[in-house]
């Protein structure tokens, strides 16, 4: 059996916040204030308009992304991968099935910011086609710089 066939990607259950929030930690906010805490995961599960996807390989969490939902536009906020299984499509499924959930509700964009000094999360999010749109300074605790992503889906809206 291959990753492939083993992947299962699901909504994230309430029970799983801790664990999500520390791939968080250790994935994405190393080296800045811990923001999403178990109990700020948690909150994002029970919330209706946010997505909280995980990622799991015979049972253990691999990745997850949260995204919440607005009427026209999504916004990523995190999107992790654990990195003994990273390079093996796991992100790239993660946000494909958040970008049909968003087509399917009629979405035009979704928007996220990333690091700008993770060249790796700047060249994978390119290569799914989004765009750089601009630079926030200090968005990370005051002090990191954040490029804003978007990618529009009304093209692919207006021809399907």
């Amino acid at each position: 059996m291959t990753m492939r066939d083993s992947l299962v990607l699901r909504a994230a259950h309430r029970s799983e916040a801790k664990e999500i929030a520390t791939m968080s930690r250790l994935q994405v906010e190393h080296g800045l204030n811990w923001r999403w805490t178990a109990a700020k995961v948690r909150r994002q599960i029970e919330d209706r308009e946010t997505m909280v996807l995980v990622a799991s390989i015979d049972g253990e969490l691999r990745g997850f992304a949260i995204m919440k939902f607005g009427d026209l536009e999504a916004h990523l906020f995190l999107l992790a991968v654990e990195p003994k299984a990273r390079r093996q499509g796991i992100g790239t499924r993660l946000v494909r099935w958040l970008e049909r959930s968003c087509e399917t509700a009629g979405m035009q964009n979704i928007r996220l910011e990333v690091r700008a000094s993770n060249s790796k999360a700047l060249a994978f999010y390119e290569n799914l086609d989004y765009k750089r749109m601009g630079r926030i300074a200090a968005y990370y605790d005051g002090r990191e710089t954040a490029v804003v992503m978007t990618r529009s889906l009304a093209d692919k809206l207006r021809s399907s």
